[in-house]
């Protein structure tokens, strides 16, 4: 049985990333996919919270898609997790409008892989510094993947950033289709590896 995929694209600056295109650019031609560019739609921040609602219960998977800032996301992004993940419909008592969802980030960052580890220029890893989305999609007894990741965004060459960008399809048209194995994909540190892990 196919999934309904919302895509929460937030990117302040969407005209100027490149990177960011060739991502967007690989989500399937499909009413399967809702492609919800955040600050196209609240330049004023002032955000629809019944409407967000709406779209959230309609859908099966949530992708936080957004430019790594400082460690975490554009400002839109917290905004939007403040004031649509309430009390009493998100979680706590009554809460439970999105339990047993899918949810994880897709994320382009400018630092290399290698500078998110321990001993790396970044001092901790991606999956520690997403911590915070982790913790809030398990608040919302949501299931949370490992990241999706374009990682070196000043320094990739155009056929790298292409190859990620085909990897990237090639998850969402997994996850579409229902092939959606949560414990293994959970045992990878981004889902990118998953997918090559997969040859598909």
């Amino acid at each position: 049985m196919s999934k309904r995929i919302l895509i929460l694209f937030t990117h302040p600056r969407f005209e100027k990333s490149l990177n960011n295109s060739l991502l967007v650019n690989q989500i399937p031609a499909s009413p399967n996919f809702t492609f919800h560019d955040l600050y196209e739609l609240y330049p004023d921040f002032n955000i629809d919270v019944d409407y967000e609602k709406k779209l959230l219960e309609e859908h099966d998977i949530i992708i936080w898609q957004h430019p790594f800032y400082w460690y975490s996301a554009p400002p839109l992004l917290k905004q939007w997790i403040d004031m649509v993940l309430e009390f009493g419909w998100a979680y706590g008592p009554g809460g439970t409008n999105l339990q047993g969802k899918l949810v994880f980030n897709t994320i382009t960052a400018g630092g290399q892989r290698s500078a998110y580890s321990k001993d790396g220029y970044n001092r901790f890893t991606i999956k520690e510094l997403l911590a915070p989305f982790e913790q809030t999609a398990r608040l919302c007894k949501m299931s949370y993947l490992p990241p999706f990741a374009l990682h070196g965004t000043h320094r990739l060459t155009k056929e790298e950033a292409i190859e990620t960008a085909g990897q990237y399809r090639k998850l969402l048209e997994s996850l579409v289709n229902d092939h959606i194995p949560v414990d293994q994909m959970q045992s990878f540190s981004y889902l990118n590896d998953w997918v090559i892990n997969q040859n598909l």
